[in-house]
């Protein structure tokens, strides 16, 4: 179960809607970028890892060559780490594979503020040069907090600030679906 605690106020996907969300931003990303030529997708921990492994599968069964996928875990990069330590220390990030040069497609869950896409943006300009830095979410919910967008969207869910959103994924929560929470 996702660690989001609340009233479960509605279901606004399940595993089918997912399906066929991921399914769509596969074919977004390979149209806007013209095939797999030089596309990696970089998943941010947690669950934009199962989605970035999910949307390259999907594209490999499209172009016969999935793209290569890479994990990143953002922690030591976010901007409210001061707050739990005096002194963070950053270490650069690492991938199977280089990034420069290449076409990342940044893969999340859920963008609200934009303060996670930003921290991830930084992490892969210390892991390398790309060529260019896309991103795909699942959910979109709003109240950006930095000039950030997404270029992939699953489905834009306007919230409000006592609402919070459980992305829920097989791999992780052992069930695929998307709920809006009230806030205890």
């Amino acid at each position: 179960m996702s660690p989001l605690s609340g009233e479960i106020k509605t279901q606004v996907m399940d595993a089918e809607r997912i399906r066929r969300s991921v399914t769509r931003i596969a074919h977004e990303i390979i149209e806007r970028n013209k095939g797999v030529k030089d596309l990696v997708l970089i998943g941010i921990k947690t669950r934009g890892i199962p989605l970035a492994y999910r949307i390259a599968e999907l594209i490999g069964s499209f172009e016969g060559e999935p793209p290569m996928v890479g994990e990143l875990d953002i922690t030591w990069y976010r901007d409210d780490l001061t707050t739990l330590s005096v002194q963070p220390v950053v270490t650069k990030p690492e991938f199977p594979f280089s990034i420069d040069g290449k076409k990342v497609v940044l893969v999340d869950d859920v963008i609200f503020t934009g303060r996670t896409t930003r921290a991830a943006m930084d992490a892969l300009i210390d892991a390398g040069r790309p060529q260019l830095i896309q991103l795909a979410v699942l959910i979109d919910r709003g109240h950006r907090e930095l000039p950030i967008r997404a270029d992939y969207v699953g489905k834009n869910v306007p919230t409000s600030q006592q609402e919070i959103i459980s992305v829920q994924l097989t791999e992780v929560d052992g069930v695929d679906q998307v709920l809006i929470l009230e806030k205890e």
